[in-house]
Parts: structure tokens; C-alpha cells; sequence
């Protein structure tokens, strides 16, 4: 199954009679909060996930968003009407980086069926609605190992014996700029691969077969572990969420830069180049 569904593949779903579960995971890196635009008009059924306070937890020694804990996120989704045999729909204001993180955690604790409306809110031509639902509780138990995931020395070791790509901007990578964080730089070995080229203007994924010969390019090959890392682990799902629409497995270094340059006994390294 795709990772992804269209907005009119999702208009179609929602009339049917197995409607999948909607979250509404609108985030903007530094605010405003994404509640006040959900309230204003969303799809309708969607409940908003709060992805500072659900899909994160404290931030701290782990990074900006560490994993939230299994059982808290467990909860939440039980909230938010999620089963285990109910297909689940996640979508954003259209950057699809609060989606992709939801879609990943999901995903990472074991649920069977989950999809990103590709292109947002952005994309969608039914009805909004601002109306908040009160789902049925869901059955949702996390079991968390699905999808590969790093912590700081996986990701260290990977970038020396397989592909660690950095989501983040250009810039951030070289060290030209850190808005955010302790230092700038990158992971030593890591390769810059910045998860806006993985779109279109419009905020759509780019097609299987293109996205196949971007990560190529960058070193992807059959043989090769490929692992992702961002600022924080939220740009960095999407990454891993276009990797699999390319058919290329992937893990996820959470803690991502904010954790690595939190430790100053960490090596940075700086400019364009891997090393």
C-alpha cells in the first residue's frame, strides 16, 4: 500500500463505508500553534493532534522532540477514535512534515494502515467543517519496531558504513547558519539531501520513480543501509516517508541534530562536503 493518498482518493474513501481515521497534525517549526487553525475549519471528522505535546515528549538531553513515551502516545491515539483495523488518514497545513511525524510514529509502533494526504489541507477540494468530533475510543496498542530507528552512536556508525542523509536546509548543513540549535555543521559522513527537493511546488511528492533516482544519486544502492536525520525528527520522517514512497527502506536517527550538537563531545563537521 502507498504511504500516500490524493485528496480526491481520500474525498472517495471518506463516503465509503470503512471511512479511515482523520488527524489533523497542523505544526509550524517555532509557532503558532496549530489548534486556533484546525478550530477555524478542517475535514470534517479530523481530530488535531497536538504534535509538541502527543507525538514528542519534553524536550531535553534527547533533542527538541524526542519520542514521546509509548505508552502516553498510545493514549492518545486511542483518543483520537485510532484502531488497529481501521485504516488512518494524516494530514498537515501542506509542508507534510507534522503528518510525516505522525505518520511515522504510527507507523514505528506498528500500525498496519497508515497514509498522508499528499499536499495537505492545501490539496483538499470537499468541505470544511469546524465542528470537533467526539471519536469513539480506539483499541491502539503500540508496539514499537516497525521501522528502523537510530540513536546517536547507530547514527554515527551508519554514516561510516552505509548512507545518513541530512534533511535539514543547505545552509544548516554546511554551518553557515544555525537558527535553532547549539552549533552548525552535520554528523561527520553525512550526506546533504535537504527533504524540500523531495516536493513539488504545489507540496506534493514527487513520483516513485524520480524520488528512486534522487536517493540513488546521493548513494542509495540495494546493498546499502540508508538512515535520516533532521533537526529534531520531524523533517526527517517526511524524508523516510519519501524513501519508502521510493522504495527504500530507511531508519530514523530521532534525536537528530538538536540531540548530536546538545553533546559538545560529538564531532561537527562543516562545509559542503561529508566529512
Amino acid at each position: 500500500m502507498k504511504p500516500i493518498i490524493s485528496a480526491s482518493e481520500l474525498l472517495s474513501e471518506s463516503a465509503g463505508a470503512r471511512p479511515p481515521v482523520l488527524l489533523d497534525v497542523r505544526w509550524t517549526l517555532g509557532g503558532p500553534p496549530g489548534r486556533p487553525a484546525y478550530e477555524a475549519g478542517h475535514l470534517p471528522g479530523a481530530v488535531y493532534v497536538d504534535l509538541d505535546a502527543e507525538l514528542a515528549g519534553p524536550p531535553g538531553s534527547g533533542g527538541r522532540h524526542p519520542l514521546p513515551d509509548v505508552a502516553a502516545f498510545g493514549a492518545a491515539m486511542r483518543r483520537a477514535g485510532v484502531s488497529a483495523d481501521r485504516p488512518v488518514v494524516v494530514y498537515d497545513g501542506g509542508l507534510g512534515w507534522g503528518a510525516a511525524r505522525a505518520w511515522w510514529l504510527l507507523r514505528w509502533t506498528g500500525h498496519p494502515d497508515v497514509r498522508v494526504l499528499d499536499g495537505g489541507l492545501a490539496a483538499w477540494t470537499g468541505e470544511l467543517s469546524e465542528k470537533s468530533p467526539e471519536p469513539e475510543p480506539g483499541d491502539f496498542q503500540p508496539e514499537p519496531g516497525a521501522l528502523g530507528l537510530l540513536d546517536a552512536d547507530g547514527a554515527a556508525e551508519l554514516a561510516r558504513a552505509g548512507l545518513l542523509l541530512d534533511a535539514r536546509a543547505a545552509e544548516r548543513y554546511r554551518g553557515d547558519v544555525e537558527p535553532i540549535d547549539r552549533v552548525g555543521g552535520h554528523i561527520p559522513g553525512a550526506v546533504s539531501a535537504p527533504t524540500t527537493e523531495n516536493v513539488d511546488t504545489d507540496g506534493r511528492f514527487l513520483g516513485a520513480a524520480t524520488l528512486r533516482d534522487r536517493f540513488t544519486a546521493l548513494g542509495a544502492a540495494e546493498d546499502t543501509p540508508v538512515a535520516v536525520y533532521c533537526g529534531s525528527g520531524v523533517s526527517g520522517a517526511h524524508q523516510v516517508l519519501a524513501l519508502e514512497i521510493a522504495g527504500i527502506p530507511a531508519a530514523l536517527y530521532a534525536g537528530s541534530w538538536s540531540e548530536w550538537s546538545g553533546d559538545p563531545a560529538r564531532p561537527v563537521a562543516t562545509g559542503p562536503d561529508p566529512q
